[in-house]
């Protein structure tokens, strides 16, 4: 990609991320602005530094990602990894055990059942059995491994790309690289019910790339359009009236403009324009009054049914990245009682999960969607331990080796990459990184992974780092 050049005087970064993480009228408006280059950055020759769609660097399957987001550590033992060794060892010592975070005993199976689904007869646990119906249409990598394990470098490794530094999240960098369908609605949204998760705004980022390409955070639990999108109509105004004081204000500003020289004010006035037609466009985006009966029914009426819902028309309308955050807490992480636990959470989201995949299949969508679920690491084989030594049942965090799994827009279904050891412990065979999902990601949209990149201090920085290999075996 080509890069943008010295940054320009404007906005403070702080009132940016401020303005841009805040509301679809702000981050609307900074992205008229970015397009007439009034952002941190200008643009260099060749590439706009706006919104508009741009051309990747070879024509890729994916144009959309949905990522599915299971916040806290779902654990792959019990979900898309089975370790059937784990039964024989139950109650006993494992051969070979790893440093975890907190003390850990014997070896704990899985409480729950795994079946053969498909043509592929892939294993997946009963609590995906709605999803597993759909694998023949899912590459499940189980051989995953992050760096440490704690939440909140693992959340800013898997959506950003770096565990300690601050960098722009994939969802930025999806955007950065093929801007969005739709000038009406943000190119990148967030969707997570019941406020921020750890490290908030942090997991959808811009980073040092202009403030227009952050997320934008909209809470899912509520239902009402007013609720659900901040300042998404005016409180005193009519909309016939603002249509006549924004046809005043063009006039007087082109009136003022003449002689000028100077676009910035007319990207002003693109930007209150741009707001308003939001008003129209994101309030029938987010309506699903709209939807047949059948196909609110196909998703559920819980708030993982509303939310995955919203995802497919937010993509079917152009928007380019959108996150789907299973809770603003940990709900995964289940360092006791993780057969209640997990049973009751894969309840909230594997019907909305399955209904999405059958949705956008249905419609033709699902070859061009690429549909990511996942958290930012697993959970132990081994029971978890109090500091007395008694079990309550739960599993730790396991950063050693950990499954994702990937659907539509180019993947290759039906597939396993990878394996974990015996027992589920670490990354076996064919380990693959963050970095290595992040190329994998990019290569699908149709970016080489060292090419997309953004100059910034003096340096190129991309999303991999200096890291990242494509899986070309999960890649259709």
């Amino acid at each position: 990609m080509d890069h943008p050049g010295p940054a320009r005087p404007g906005l403070t970064r702080r009132e940016l991320l401020s303005r841009s993480g805040m509301g679809l009228g702000a981050l609307g408006a900074l992205g008229v602005l970015a397009d007439a280059g009034d952002l941190l950055a200008s643009p260099s020759p060749g590439r706009s530094g706006g919104l508009e769609p741009q051309r990747p660097h070879f024509p890729g399957k994916a144009k959309r990602v949905i990522h599915i987001f299971l916040n806290g550590g779902p654990s792959h033992v019990d979900t898309f990894d089975p370790k059937p060794a784990l039964a024989r060892y139950a109650g006993r010592t494992l051969p070979e055990t790893l440093l975890t975070e907190r003390k850990t005993g014997s070896a704990f199976p899985s409480p729950f059942r795994f079946r053969r689904y498909g043509e592929s007869g892939i294993e997946v646990s009963d609590l995906f059995a709605e999803t597993a119906r759909h694998i023949d249409d899912i590459a499940v990598i189980r051989s995953m491994y992050a760096q440490v394990p704690n939440h909140e470098p693992s959340l800013m490794l898997m959506n950003c790309g770096d565990s300690v530094q601050s960098r722009p999240s994939v969802g930025s960098w999806a955007l950065y690289g093929l801007g969005t369908e739709n000038q009406n609605l943000p190119g990148f949204i967030a969707l997570c019910p019941g406020g921020y998760p750890i490290k908030g705004i942090e997991n959808w980022q811009a980073g040092f790339l202009p403030g227009a390409y952050q997320g934008t955070y909209i809470d899912s639990q509520h239902e009402r359009i007013d609720r659900l999108i901040e300042n998404i109509e005016h409180p005193h105004v009519s909309t016939d009236a603002q249509r006549r004081q924004l046809d005043l204000l063009r006039t007087l500003n082109a009136e003022h403009g003449e002689g000028l020289g100077d676009d910035r004010l007319d990207a002003r006035v693109q930007s209150f324009e741009l707001a308003f037609r939001m008003q129209v466009e994101a309030s029938e985006a987010f309506d699903l009054s709209g939807e047949p009966a059948s196909i609110r029914a196909l998703y559920g009426d819980g708030v993982h049914g509303r939310q995955t819902l919203i995802a497919r028309r937010l993509v079917e309308r152009g928007v380019r990245y959108v996150q789907l955050w299973h809770g603003a807490g940990q709900p995964w992480d289940n360092h006791d009682q993780i057969e209640a636990n997990h049973r009751r959470l894969a309840a909230e989201i594997d019907r909305p999960i399955a209904a999405l995949l059958t949705d956008l299949k249905a419609r033709g969508l699902l070859e061009e969607t690429l549909v990511l679920w996942g958290g930012e690491f697993g959970r132990t084989p081994t029971v978890e331990l109090t500091a007395e030594g008694k079990s309550m049942l739960g599993r730790d965090h396991n950063h050693y080796g950990f499954s994702v799994w990937m659907a539509g827009g180019g993947v290759k279904g039906g597939t396993v990459h990878g394996a974990t050891d015996e027992f589920g412990f670490k990354a076996e065979r064919d380990p693959v990184s963050v970095h290595d999902l992040h190329a994998t990601m990019l290569h699908l949209l149709g970016f080489d992974h060292e090419r997309l990149t953004f100059r910034y201090a003096g340096r190129d920085f991309r999303l991999t780092d200096v890291h990242g290999r494509v899986l070309r075996d999960v890649i259709a």
